[in-house]
């Protein structure tokens, strides 16, 4: 039999329970024929034949919830990440820097920094800004992408704009706003420059999309596009089609249309009420590489910001227990309509609070619109009670939480929370004991969104400073892996292509330098990556398989 391509002397970790281990791998029109033994080369005549030299392959990695083209987009401001950042001088230092050689009256805009891990513990101020930055107008976004921090000269941009519910301007010691912008109130800032232009969305959908291939993912999900807080143009599907079009997209992307692009449109009385795109357009459209997957809803804030929806107070906080971004009647209805469309929802809820409305909103919606397997989502699912795990599970509810969220931010989530609700933050294992789907996911660019350091995290549940986050919630790499492979496809109601290397399936893999599974976990993170290949073609390779 005639095949594409033939990748032999391989060790392959297929996640096929008919055959688990494969030194074999037979590709034909982007699509696994077959997995085997050595013998099994014999029975192929390929077109390129490509040695892998003993080396450990494993399913293309998906990150079941990402911003790929924030990412991109970020590549080219000031990097405010900690390391290297230790102060607000430091930050401040930075930006001064690009100011110098940025023309005046032109943004300077840094992003990544979290307060959390600054030695003062507190954000820049609009003054701080001033004094580094004269003459340009600042934006530092935080690593949440839940606030920002902008100077006096966007402040004075944006006096006349009333603040959007959901959002705030933080004011300072002397009533005046002191920079701090938090959840909707960034639209503000944002509308400053909005909409970016096609041509520079497709430039960041390209450098983000080098950084995924070299860290081995070949799928992901975009969590929110076309309209709302994350939203960068109307025309973002544009951006993503034209990318594809052009070749410099390479991994395959679910996209998650925010729910506010989404309208009623007129139908005949047959079709009921239909809430979409236009064209009546809803989840699945598309093809395996640029497909709509569901629509993004969000109801709070952030744990790091303690601006998420909590019952009781954050620590420390006195009275403060967040608040939703979306008013939980529209919140209710947004849902309600999406569901009875067709949509997959896929909600953001990241307080105690917020999960709780969430779940009982979905309740409702099958109680009085029955649908069959609907995979709502609950993006992040940051804080929920024990009490609500049997409730996700018997509404075939799919959380979507961060594991790598544990180290970069796991302190400052600690701290929000405190020893005693910590250990209902970001659970993992809880959900796998009930049989409750697990996909692995990043939340990039809020934090590294490289899925082997997402691995890793899963496994040690350790934050930065060392400390143990939730032991009991730890899994095992097997565990892990399957999340960031079977697990995301699952969410993506793409169990039919993605997630093993079986015949049918889209031979999407990974060629590792260690074999993940018998590293030792302290070095799951460091495994290198050698090549990604999507649709059996090397889209990465330090290997030297084209060679």
């Amino acid at each position: 039999m005639r095949v594409d391509a033939l990748f032999h002397n391989g060790r392959f970790h297929t996640q096929d329970p008919d055959r688990p281990t494969a030194s074999v791998l037979a590709v034909l029109a982007g699509r696994v024929v077959a997995a085997g033994d050595a013998s099994l080369a014999e029975q192929f005549e390929p077109a390129r034949r490509y040695d892998l030299q003993g080396r450990t392959a494993v399913p293309g990695f998906n990150d079941a919830h990402n911003h790929m083209l924030f990412h991109g987009i970020n590549l080219d401001a000031v990097d405010l990440s900690s390391p290297p950042m230790r102060t607000v001088a430091d930050i401040c230092r930075a930006i001064a820097e690009r100011a110098a050689t940025t023309p005046a009256g032109e943004w300077v805009i840094g992003a990544g920094y979290d307060q959390n891990k600054l030695a003062e513990g507190r954000h820049p101020t609009a003054a701080e800004l001033d004094a580094v930055a004269p003459g340009h107008r600042v934006w530092l976004k935080h690593t949440s992408g839940h606030m920002c921090t902008v100077n006096s000269l966007v402040l004075h941009d944006i006096r006349d704009t009333p603040v959007p519910d959901g959002g705030a301007l933080v004011i300072g010691e002397d009533g005046r706003p002191n920079g701090l912008v938090q959840e909707q109130a960034q639209a503000m800032v944002r509308n400053l420059t909005y909409p970016m232009s096609v041509e520079r969305m497709i430039a960041a959908i390209e450098r983000a999309n080098r950084q995924y291939l070299a860290e081995g993912v070949t799928s992901a999900t975009e969590a929110g596009v076309g309209a709302g807080l994350v939203a960068n143009s109307p025309l973002e599907l544009r951006a993503w089609q034209e990318a594809r079009r052009r070749g410099v997209l390479d991994v395959r992307i679910n996209l998650l249309v925010a729910v506010e692009a989404l309208h009623h449109l007129d139908h005949h009385h047959d079709d009921g009420e239909i809430f979409a795109l236009d064209g009546g357009l809803h989840s699945g459209f598309g093809d395996e590489w640029l497909r709509i997957g569901g629509t993004k809803v969000f109801s709070d804030g952030s744990l790091i910001g303690r601006t998420a929806a909590m019952i009781d107070p954050f620590e420390g906080g006195g009275c403060n227990c967040g608040f939703f971004q979306t008013e939980p009647e529209l919140l209710r209805r947004r849902i309600t309509d999406a569901h009875r469309s067709g949509w997959q929802v896929c909600t953001h809820a990241i307080g105690d609070r917020a999960v709780a409305t969430v779940l009982d909103i979905y309740e409702q919606c099958q109680r009085e619109l029955p649908r069959p397997d609907t995979r709502h989502r609950i993006e992040h699912c940051g804080v929920i009670a024990t009490g609500l795990l049997d409730k996700v599970k018997a509404l075939g509810v799919i959380p979507v939480p961060q594991g790598r969220f544990i180290s970069e931010i796991g302190d400052g989530m600690k701290a929000a929370l405190g020893l005693h609700r910590t250990p209902d933050a970001y659970r993992q294992r809880s959900f796998l004991e009930r049989g409750i789907p697990l996909p692995g996911s990043s939340d990039r660019p809020v934090v590294n969104g490289a899925p082997l350091l997402g691995m890793h995290d899963m496994v040690n549940q350790r934050t930065a400073s060392g400390e143990p986050f939730v032991p009991e919630e730890a899994i095992s790499v097997a565990a892990a892996l399957r999340a960031y492979t079977a697990g995301s496809a699952y969410a993506a109601f793409e169990e039919d292509r993605k997630g093993a290397l079986a015949p049918g399936m889209l031979a999407d893999f990974v060629v590792l330098g260690e074999d993940l599974l018998a590293v030792d976990r302290d070095g799951i993170g460091e495994v290198p990556v050698l090549a990604t290949v999507v649709g059996g073609e090397a889209r990465f390779d330090r290997l030297g398989l084209g060679d």
